[in-house]
C-alpha cells in the first residue's frame, strides 16, 4: 500500500462491505477509515452480509470486527449514518435504531449546504432482489463462484508480477448492461429523489462506483460502489463537492 497523507473529509460514504463474506475486503475499509476522518459517516448498506453468514463456508473473522471498533472509536467525533441493504435486511424489526451517536435507518436525507441527498442502498429498486428474493439469493450464490475464480485468476497474475484484474466484475458489468440493468437503476433512483425534492441520490447496491449528473432534472447520482472488487467509497469535500476514492491496492499477498 502506498503512502498517503490523511484527510479530513465533510462526509465519507462506504457500501457493500459484505461483512462475514470470505470476499469482504474488511482491513483495507478499517484502514482507509483510520487514515481518513469526517464529519459524519454513512455507511450505505450491505456493510454486514446476513446471507453470506447463513452459508457454512463464511464466518465471522476478527478483522470484521475490527471493523465495528474502529466505527465506534470514531463515532465519538463522527456522525454515523448505517443505512440498511438487502443482505442485511434481518435489521428489519429493530428499525429505526439509535444509539450514542450512531443511527441505523431505512433511508436517510443528508443535508450539506443548501443541497439535500436522498440516501439509500438502492435495493428496493432492484426488480430481482425486491420482487424474486429466491432469485437474488440465486444470484448471490453464482457471484461467490465468480469471486473464487477471480481470486484462483489473480494468484496466477501476482505470481507473474502482472497488475490485479477483478474479471468478476468486469463479467457481472457486462451482463447487466446487455440488460441495461445499470442504467435503468440508476434512472430510477434519479425520479425518486427528485420527488422527495432532493438535489441528488447517494446510494450502493450495485458495486459500481459512479458519479453522474442527469441532465433533464439536473439530478446528481452518486454510487459508493464496494469492498469486495471496487474498493471505492464517495467522498465529499468542505466545498461541497463530491468524488470517489479509490483504494490502491498493492497485493503481494494471499487475496
Amino acid at each position: 500500500m502506498s503512502k498517503e497523507e490523511p484527510k479530513n473529509y465533510k462526509t465519507i460514504v462506504i457500501s457493500d462491505l459484505h461483512l462475514g463474506s470470505k470476499w469482504s475486503k474488511a482491513k483495507e475499509a478499517t484502514t482507509f477509515l483510520k487514515k481518513n476522518s469526517c464529519e459524519t459517516l454513512i455507511l450505505c448498506g450491505d456493510i454486514i452480509d446476513g446471507w453470506a453468514l447463513m452459508r457454512k463456508k463464511n464466518k465471522w473473522k476478527r478483522r470484521h470486527t475490527n471493523f465495528f471498533k474502529a466505527i465506534l472509536d470514531i463515532q465519538h467525533t463522527t456522525k454515523v449514518i448505517y443505512v440498511r441493504g438487502n443482505h442485511d435486511d434481518f435489521m428489519d424489526s429493530v428499525l429505526p435504531l439509535k444509539f450514542a451517536n450512531i443511527e441505523i435507518v431505512r433511508s436517510y436525507i443528508h443535508t450539506s449546504g443548501d443541497k439535500k441527498y436522498y440516501v439509500i442502498h438502492g435495493d428496493i429498486f432492484d426488480k430481482v432482489t425486491s420482487r424474486y428474493s429466491w432469485l437474488a439469493k440465486l444470484g448471490d450464490v453464482g457471484y461467490s463462484i465468480l469471486l473464487r475464480i477471480n481470486d484462483s485468476y489473480n494468484k496466477k497474475r501476482l505470481k507473474n508480477k502482472l497488475p490485479y484484474r477483478p474479471i468478476g466484475k468486469k463479467i457481472k458489468n457486462i451482463i447487466k448492461a446487455s440488460v441495461s440493468y445499470i442504467s435503468d437503476f440508476e434512472t430510477h433512483l434519479a425520479v425518486v429523489a427528485k420527488k422527495r425534492k432532493c438535489h441528488g441520490v447517494i446510494c450502493g447496491h450495485i458495486h459500481h462506483p459512479q458519479i453522474k449528473t442527469f441532465p433533464q432534472s439536473n439530478i446528481l447520482y452518486l454510487n459508493a460502489g464496494d469492498w469486495v472488487e471496487s474498493l471505492s467509497a464517495l467522498v465529499e469535500d468542505f466545498e461541497g463537492r463530491w468524488s470517489i476514492y479509490r483504494y490502491e491496492q498493492r497485493l503481494k499477498s494471499k487475496l
